[in-house]
C-alpha cells in the first residue's frame, strides 16, 4: 500500500465509526446479529474469544482478516462444530482461505447457528377441539453469514498487513419470517519482533438487515389489529472496535508460549461488561497458548466478566473460564475446546475444530 493511502485506511476507520454511532444511537437495537460474535474455532474459544492480534489461520476471516496474510500453506480448509445449551443450539463453521501470491490472500466463510426441529402445535387442536397429534409440524430457527475476506501486506510498513470482509445475512424463523442482511468489516495487524498488535472494525458502516413476516403465518395469532402489523422491518447493526496485542515466548527449544488479550468495544449502550457507560461498554478477554514442538498445545483464556445477581438480591463479579488442546501435524489440524456459554452458565459447550493445509 502506498504511504500516501495508509492513513487514509484509518481515518477513513475512524470516521466510518463516528459517523454511524451518531447516526444509529437511538434507533438501532442492542445486541443485534449478536450471533457472529460467539466466535469460532475451537483454539480461538479455548482462549476466550482472543484472537484479533494473533489468528493466522483459516479463520481469520471471522476474527480479522488481515490475519490471513499468516497462512503457511496455499490452501487451506476448516471445519467447527459445537453445541450450546446442551444440544438445543448447533453452531457450524466452514472455510476455505488461499494465498493469492506473496501479498495477497483470499477467503469464503460460512457459519450456521440455528435451533431444529421446533414443535409447531398452534393445529394441534381441530375445530372439536381434540387433540391431533399428526398435526404437529417442525420447523427450524437459524441465523447464516456469508463472508468473503481479503488481506494483503503494506509495503510501506514492514509487518503490517490489511483487510476487510464483505458479508451478507441470512436469517430464518421457518415460515414465520426471513432476513436478509449486507455490511462490511476492517481489520489490521502488526508484528513487532514477538510482539503482535490488531485491531478489528466490524459493521463499520453498519449492517442492514430487512426483515420479512410473513403475515398469513402471524397476524391470526399474534396480532389482532391488522392496521398495526408491520410486514416489513429494517435492523441495524452499529460499529464494534476489537483491540488486540500479543506477545510470544519461546521457553526453550521446544516449548513456546503465547499470551494476548483483546478489548471488545461496543457502541450500543451499557452492557454487562467490566466497563460500561450510557455510550460505549469495554469487555476484556485474556488468552494464553503453550505449546510444545508446534506440535501438543494447552490453552486457557477468561472472558465475558459479568455482575451477576444472586438469589438473595446481592451481586457478585463473575468470569467465563475456556480450556483447549490442539494437535498439529503434517498440515492437520485437530482442536478440542471446553466453554461454559455465559457467566453464571451451569452447562459447557464442547467445540471440535479440524483443519488441513496444503500446497
Amino acid at each position: 500500500m502506498p504511504k500516501r493511502l495508509l492513513p487514509v485506511f484509518f481515518l477513513s476507520l475512524s470516521l466510518l465509526i463516528a459517523t454511524s454511532v451518531q447516526a444509529q444511537e437511538v434507533s438501532a437495537p442492542k445486541y443485534s446479529n449478536e450471533f457472529l460474535n460467539i466466535g469460532v474455532g475451537a483454539r480461538a474459544l479455548g482462549m476466550g474469544g482472543v484472537q484479533s492480534a494473533i489468528v493466522r489461520d483459516v479463520t481469520s476471516g471471522v476474527w480479522n482478516p488481515a490475519g490471513l496474510m499468516g497462512l503457511k500453506n496455499r490452501h487451506n480448509v476448516g471445519y467447527m462444530h459445537s453445541e450450546l445449551f446442551a444440544g438445543i443450539i448447533k453452531n457450524d463453521f466452514g472455510a476455505y482461505a488461499t494465498t493469492l501470491d506473496s501479498s495477497s490472500a483470499l477467503a469464503v466463510s460460512v457459519i450456521r447457528l440455528g435451533v431444529d426441529d421446533i414443535a409447531d402445535t398452534r393445529r394441534l387442536q381441530n375445530e372439536y377441539g381434540a387433540i391431533q397429534y399428526d398435526s404437529i409440524e417442525y420447523f427450524s430457527v437459524a441465523d447464516y453469514a456469508f463472508i468473503a475476506s481479503y488481506a494483503r501486506k503494506s509495503n510501506w510498513l514492514p509487518g503490517l498487513t490489511l483487510g476487510a470482509n464483505a458479508k451478507v445475512i441470512y436469517r430464518n424463523v421457518g415460515d414465520f419470517a426471513n432476513a436478509w442482511g449486507f455490511g462490511f468489516d476492517l481489520g489490521a495487524q502488526l508484528q513487532r519482533g514477538s510482539w503482535q498488535f490488531g485491531i478489528m472494525a466490524k459493521d463499520i458502516t453498519t449492517t442492514f438487515t430487512a426483515w420479512k413476516l410473513n403475515p398469513d403465518e402471524l397476524e391470526s395469532t399474534y396480532l389482532k389489529d391488522q392496521e398495526s402489523f408491520n410486514a416489513n422491518s429494517i435492523e441495524i447493526t452499529l460499529p464494534r472496535l476489537i483491540l488486540g496485542v500479543g506477545r510470544s515466548f519461546q521457553v526453550s527449544e521446544k516449548f513456546s508460549a503465547l499470551v494476548a488479550t483483546d478489548l471488545d468495544v461496543t457502541f450500543d449502550g451499557k452492557r454487562n461488561t467490566l466497563l460500561s457507560s450510557n455510550a460505549v461498554s469495554i469487555d476484556p478477554r485474556v488468552g494464553v497458548e503453550l505449546g510444545y514442538a508446534n506440535t501438543v498445545f494447552l490453552r486457557g483464556g477468561l472472558n465475558n466478566v459479568q455482575q451477576i445477581e444472586d438469589l438473595d438480591g446481592s451481586s457478585s463479579w463473575k468470569v467465563q473460564p475456556n480450556f483447549g488442546i490442539g494437535f498439529a501435524s503434517y498440515g492437520l489440524m485437530l482442536d478440542l475446546a471446553l466453554s461454559k456459554v455465559a457467566a453464571d452458565s451451569k452447562t459447557s459447550s464442547v467445540i471440535v475444530s479440524l483443519g488441513y493445509s496444503f500446497d
